[in-house]
């Protein structure tokens, strides 16, 4: 019965960060969020120089 509730507690604790770790990552934007925004070459948010 304990292990039970021990498994239940684990997975719903697991969604509700898994949820509010994408809430988060969904708040920064596209590119905020994203993994390689140092080594990204599509420089997203910077808006493309006129010449």
């Amino acid at each position: 019965m304990i292990a039970n509730v021990l498994i239940g507690a684990a997975i719903f604790g697991y969604a509700s960060w898994a949820l509010v770790r994408f809430i988060n990552k969904s708040k920064k934007g596209k590119c905020g969020a994203c993994d390689l925004k140092d080594s990204c070459s599509s420089k997203c948010g910077v808006p493309p120089k006129i010449q």
